[in-house]
């Protein structure tokens, strides 16, 4: 089955909203599941549920019979969102641009090569769908 896997922030920005659209055109066009995930950085004091991710991103795309919600906490946010993209084996990751420039700032430091779409695909096998800002 295939699945595409969004990282939004919660709560949900206009940005945020966006990605989470295009998630879901792209899940729809693939008839693919979608998985959408909120990491909440150990240091922070936020506690967000999986219902309440759920019910905001509904909001934005309306109810989904393929969806699922994770909420995880993790040390460093792009780390987690990297670990959930392999433990779902999604095939379609959707980020940000704003979130694609962190990765790259993280993969300096770890590989070679800072580009985001050529390392998740070799070490992920997942095409990478980067979303602009509307504006």
């Amino acid at each position: 089955m295939t699945s595409v896997l969004v990282p939004i922030r919660y709560p949900l920005s206009e940005f945020s909203k966006t990605t989470l659209r295009a998630a879901a055109r792209r899940a729809h066009e693939a008839d693919a599941d979608l998985v959408v995930l909120h990491v909440v950085p150990y240091h922070a004091t936020e506690d967000v549920t999986r219902r309440e991710l759920k019910r905001a991103a509904e909001r934005v795309v309306g109810r989904l019979p393929r969806a699922r919600y994770l909420v995880r906490s993790g040390l460093l946010v792009e780390e987690t969102i990297l670990e959930e993209v392999a433990a779902e084996n999604a095939d379609v990751v959707v980020i940000g641009k704003s979130q694609a420039s962190r990765w790259r700032r993280i993969l300096r430091r770890i590989a070679d090569d800072p580009d985001v779409e050529r390392y998740l695909r070799r070490e992920l096998d997942c095409e990478v769908l980067t979303i602009a800002e509307a504006g």
